[in-house]
């Protein structure tokens, strides 16, 4: 399963890397003078311990409605560091072939939402700002079947298995169920139902535990 998983998620990033998706992003814009800096997830959602990228793009809008210019060289004398509650990581920037789209590696640890803080100057202008990007999501948003509800339905079914066990064995004990207790064919044929459940029981929790 995890093989399967790390192989869906290579195929997904390769193909993301050579153009072949056109991902649905879910990113934050701010200003800063003529600039425009957006921040987000490469990959989205985001998902806890899955690789993923800081993506950013600086870009100069031009005159003509829908046109702009990319900013080269953007972060060379800005300091990129993300955040998450109290913890923060600096982290490089790469540039993508694309000028103005810019890159960092990353696998997010925890859900939850994380921030982007840049701190510097591009190109003579200040820049202090905090970009938040999108919560970074648990892995049952990719899950399936959803192995929590699965897990907690089985648990379910044996307590109800036991529960209904110790019910028959409390009629025979008490002489509720009608069978003969002096050794006879119905005696032993409820005793023998009673231990095949049992056992069934005791191999079901075996193997709910091996497969957590």
């Amino acid at each position: 399963m995890i093989a399967v998983k790390i192989a869906v998620f290579g195929i997904i990033g390769l193909l993301f890397s050579i153009g072949m998706i056109a991902p649905s992003f879910a990113h934050t814009t701010v200003h800063v003078e003529q600039y425009e800096i957006e921040a987000g997830w490469g990959i989205e959602p985001p998902v806890v311990g899955i690789r993923n990228d800081i993506v950013l793009k600086v870009i100069e809008r031009g005159e003509k409605e829908g046109t702009f210019t990319g900013i080269t060289s953007a972060f060379k004398g800005v300091d990129v560091t993300v955040m998450f509650g109290g913890a923060t990581k600096k982290i490089d920037i790469n540039s993508d072939p694309r000028p103005g789209y810019y890159f960092s590696p990353i696998i997010p640890t925890k859900t939850g939402t994380y921030q982007v803080e840049l701190k510097g100057e591009i190109r003579g202008t200040p820049v202090d700002i905090k970009i938040p990007v999108e919560d970074v999501e648990p892995t049952a948003v990719l899950d399936f079947p959803p192995s929590s509800s699965e897990g907690a339905a089985d648990v379910a079914a044996l307590k109800n298995a036991i529960s209904s066990l110790q019910q028959d064995v409390s009629k025979l004990k008490s002489g509720e169920t009608e069978v003969t207790s002096d050794g006879g064919a119905a005696y032993d044929f409820a005793i023998f139902g009673l231990s095949i459940a049992g056992a069934a029981i005791i191999l079901a929790i075996i193997a709910l535990v091996k497969r957590k």
